[in-house]
């Protein structure tokens, strides 16, 4: 009995980690969204290129961070508690969506050079922070349930209650 509840208290420890990093990753793109965007009116100067090209480093690492910390898990189906498979089935849909446009944004800005795009990189960055905006919406909503559904509301045995409780 002992072992088990040092390993529940283990896998909670590592869920938690991996939800930090989530977040941790998810503000850091946030920032430098706010530095980019506050470089307005955008020319096709150096520095915003190497500000363009930092953000799209680390909005491409947060969408991977994502998918690999929270979705894959879900995806995977390790999680057993009903009440975040529900959740979770109704928003990953809505994800995958926004992982469309963080896509499609990061490849139009990795492949073009400034001086061809920088008539349109408001606009994309508006577009990019609303986008940005729902999806941590929706991340924020399966991650509450993960932390506040019960651990054992669904299953048995050493995963019941998934890792993220």
């Amino acid at each position: 009995m002992g072992s088990r509840n040092k390993s529940d208290v283990d896998r909670r420890k590592k869920s938690r980690e991996k939800l930090d990093a989530l977040v941790q990753s998810r503000t850091q793109t946030l920032s430098l969204l706010t530095d980019l965007a506050g470089r307005q009116p955008f020319t096709a100067d150096p520095e915003i290129e190497r500000a363009l090209r930092r953000f799209c480093e680390a909005l491409i690492d947060y969408t991977a961070s994502a998918h690999f910390q929270l979705y894959r898990y879900l995806a995977d189906k390790h999680e057993r508690r009903q009440p975040v498979l529900a959740i979770a089935d109704r928003i990953y849909p809505r994800i995958i969506e926004t992982t469309d446009v963080i896509l499609r944004f990061n490849d139009k800005y990795e492949a073009m050079s400034i001086d061809n795009s920088v008539e349109f990189l408001a606009v994309d960055l508006s577009s990019l922070g609303e986008c940005l905006a729902d999806r941590i919406q929706l991340e924020d909503n399966i991650i509450d349930a993960l932390n506040s559904s019960p651990p054992h509301s669904a299953g048995t045995g050493d995963n019941a209650g998934g890792p993220f409780v």
